[in-house]
């Protein structure tokens, strides 16, 4: 996984726990890389679950509210750090169908060695779009929350449906997304 979700799952924790708790709790979970990462390096995923199991520990907050906040926060990084994607889309739905044909295409052009999800996305009616997510990484959970924070992002309410079709070795979650009326 690229540094860049590392760097933002630190800061993000570090907002709500303060960096002394952050340092205490990335030296007591004796990882790899010593915890030490940069934005443009590459880590295992499994840092990455390690590092929210601790979170969770040292919180009370689920694993997978975690994620999903998680999301929610890298969707606001993403808005700030690549407005250009967004500037054109009228709304939630269509950003989340232009992911894989758009994001992830400028994605690997920045990025060749990145190991990307894939979103495939199905336009159901104006207002319901469906999103399957799927990833050898076990982050369905913040998948829902960049979903959730595209939708804040648009300012639109809608009801999510989400159902889980993971099978060994492959995450995959399938979303229906439903805006307001």
């Amino acid at each position: 996984m690229k540094g860049m979700v590392f760097v933002e799952l630190l800061q993000m924790a570090e907002q709500a726990m303060g960096e002394e708790a952050v340092d205490d709790i990335i030296e007591s979970c004796d990882l790899p890389s010593g915890g030490a990462y940069s934005a443009v390096g590459n880590y295992p995923c499994a840092e990455l679950m390690t590092l929210v199991q601790a979170f969770s520990a040292h919180t009370g907050a689920p694993e997978n509210d975690l994620q999903r906040a998680f999301g929610r926060w890298m969707h606001e990084r993403f808005v700030v750090s690549y407005p250009a994607f967004f500037r054109d889309k009228p709304d939630a739905l269509a950003m989340l169908a232009a992911i894989e044909g758009e994001v992830h295409v400028e994605v690997r052009k920045l990025y060749p060695d990145v190991e990307l999800p894939t979103f495939e996305t199905e336009r159901l009616s104006p207002r319901v779009l469906r999103l399957t997510y799927r990833s050898p990484r076990p982050l369905s959970d913040f998948c829902h929350g960049l979903v959730e924070g595209c939708l804040d992002h648009f300012g639109r309410a809608a009801v999510i449906e989400r159902r889980d079709l993971s099978r060994p070795g492959e995450s995959v979650a399938e979303f229906t997304i439903t805006l307001a009326a």
